[in-house]
């Protein structure tokens, strides 16, 4: 091979070196222009991604306040309506006692202005007789005054509750001292009452967080409550069932989540028209002036301030079961 065609070989392989040099420098440039061009559009998508997010978060938090504002008012007028059914229920259980010891006060006025005149008369027999209706009114008045006078105590436990001090508390211990309290009570207040009770306390039941005089206050108006229902019903099958017993049973349980307390009669139950109703503030199945019917409300707030429920089954002249459930603390 002469030196001219070596040196043409060299010249070609020196121009396609070139060549491929800048075929490889144009590819680097033009990959970086596209690679380029993709990043400034994904920087236009994720400043316009961005704004959008931004947008919607000024349109969440603007829905957020609107929503907040709305809550608010509904509470306000949540609160309203309680308040003006409840001033509505007090009135209402007031005004009644109230009536009546107008009325027996109005009628000893009369009496007592009978009484002179038959004094005058020197007819004593006829001014026994009067002494004895008077006697006889000031005791209803007396006796409706205390109602009255009841239901105020009531609606300030109602606006006490929930604002004690909570500390460790044996739930067992608790049980048995309210249901023998409530025993006792029942046993000075019912005529004729022979009920019994029985505790089936579980020893892993243990001890937990409370407001132990409000969960007292509960526990004693349930046992004070079946305790009656239980001799209500003794009282109308006594004479045809000799064997029947008044009986209460509280029993406690415990879970990995809670604490239960079923307080449980065998006395007249309650109607199935008014299961619904137990809980509602001046709702009483009992005759007129023997309950305020807030006990069960008042037992119910209670229990919701504590983070628990309060449930009931019954069934009419079978009796009925108050499952009570407190959270425990972990």
């Amino acid at each position: 091979m002469d030196n001219s065609t070596l040196q043409s070989t060299d010249v070609i392989i020196f121009v396609a070196s070139g060549l491929l040099v800048i075929c490889l420098m144009f590819g680097f440039i033009l990959y970086f222009l596209m690679s380029y061009r993709q990043k400034r559009k994904d920087y236009i998508l994720l400043e316009s991604q961005k704004k959008e997010i931004d947008r919607q978060k000024v349109i969440l938090e603007t829905t957020l306040l609107e929503l907040k504002q709305t809550q608010a008012q509904l509470i306000q007028s949540e609160k309203m309506a309680s308040l003006g059914e409840l001033v509505a229920g007090i009135s209402h259980e007031i005004q009644n006692p109230l009536n009546f010891v107008t009325n027996f006060a109005t009628l000893n006025q009369e009496l007592m202005a009978e009484l002179k005149e038959e004094i005058q008369k020197n007819n004593y027999e006829e001014v026994l007789a009067i002494i004895e209706d008077i006697i006889g009114n000031e005791k209803k008045i007396r006796d409706h005054g205390k109602r009255a006078e009841g239901i105020i105590k009531s609606m300030l436990e109602h606006s006490r509750s929930g604002k004690g001090q909570k500390e460790l508390v044996d739930i067992n211990v608790m049980c048995e001292e309210y249901i023998k309290v409530a025993k006792e009570e029942n046993t000075m207040k019912l005529e004729g009452f022979s009920g019994t009770y029985e505790c089936i306390l579980s020893p892993e039941t243990g001890k937990t967080e409370l407001m132990k005089q409000d969960i007292g206050r509960v526990f004693l108006n349930l046992i004070n409550n079946a305790f009656y229902a239980a001799h209500q019903r003794w009282l109308s099958v006594h004479t045809t069932d000799p064997a029947f017993i008044p009986k209460v049973t509280i029993k406690t349980n415990r879970n990995p989540k809670e604490i239960e307390i079923y307080i449980s009669d065998n006395g007249t139950g309650i109607p199935e028209s008014e299961k619904n109703k137990i809980f509602q503030p001046f709702f009483t199945t009992k005759p007129s002036g023997k309950g305020t019917g807030l006990g069960l409300s008042l037992a119910s707030d209670i229990i919701r301030a504590h983070g628990g429920s309060i449930t009931v089954e019954s069934e009419e002249n079978v009796g009925s079961q108050f499952l009570i459930k407190l959270p425990v603390k972990k």
